[in-house]
């Protein structure tokens, strides 16, 4: 049974989360605040964080920075900060989803259940090769990892996915609804920020400079592929 760790200083705003999830068969862990959330990593198997950006402490972004270092964990963040700006910031740190409160627990619930979807889908994958192969990029569909330079990676979920399916329709342009449509398996909450910046961290991690990239091309007005 996947486990959702519900990180919030607010303890309505958990109980009302931890019902719905519940609800829904997974098992519910809290915490109030960042350093409470990385001392339970530490010791609890958890399958997915939603997270909240505004806590006593240690807050949302410097929390999702410190768990990116070391776990591709699915993490769904939530902030009162709806500016584009506050969410490139919640993206650019890690986070694979981005919500604004307040929120319809019934939306957050399908965004949740659009991780896992996701995540099952990637692992499950057999239409094609274990691994694919561009230079000196491999990714490892069945470790779901990627190395780099002979350097293994940290990719978020999120990430992985985008790679993977640019790098297995080489030559394909997907502009940024297509990508999100496949990659998060879902139509609705779309935002072209949302892809950007995950296209932005990714290039960070795997292009010697992101500036001018090698992997992911930009083909201007249009979208994003990969040549190699």
């Amino acid at each position: 049974m996947p486990t959702v760790l519900v990180v919030d200083d607010d303890p309505d705003i958990r109980d009302v989360i931890h019902v719905y999830l519940r609800n829904e068969g997974y098992q519910v862990i809290e915490a109030a605040d960042g350093v409470a959330a990385l001392d339970i990593l530490r010791s609890e198997r958890v399958h997915l964080m939603i997270l909240d950006v505004m806590m006593p402490r240690m807050d949302g972004i410097l929390t999702c920075m410190k768990i990116r270092e070391a776990s591709g964990i699915p993490i769904i963040m939530l902030s009162a900060k709806d500016a584009d700006l506050d969410k490139i910031t919640g993206l650019t740190s890690g986070a694979d989803d981005y919500m604004i409160k307040p929120f319809n627990p019934l939306e957050l619930l399908a965004r949740v259940k659009a991780q896992f979807r996701r995540l099952t889908l990637s692992n499950s994958a057999l239409n094609s090769d274990e691994v694919i192969q561009m230079q000196d990029l491999t990714i490892d569909r069945v470790q779901h990892q990627v190395i780099v330079r002979g350097q293994v990676v940290s990719l978020t979920p999120i990430e992985f996915s985008i790679l993977e399916l640019l790098a297995s329709h080489r030559g394909q342009v997907f502009n940024v609804d297509r990508i999100y449509t496949l990659v998060w398996k879902e139509v609705t909450g779309f935002s072209d920020n949302t892809v950007m910046v995950h296209i932005r961290n990714l290039r960070e991690k795997i292009e010697v400079n992101p500036r001018s990239p090698v992997y992911i091309k930009t083909v201007w007005g249009v979208g994003y592929k990969i040549d190699q």
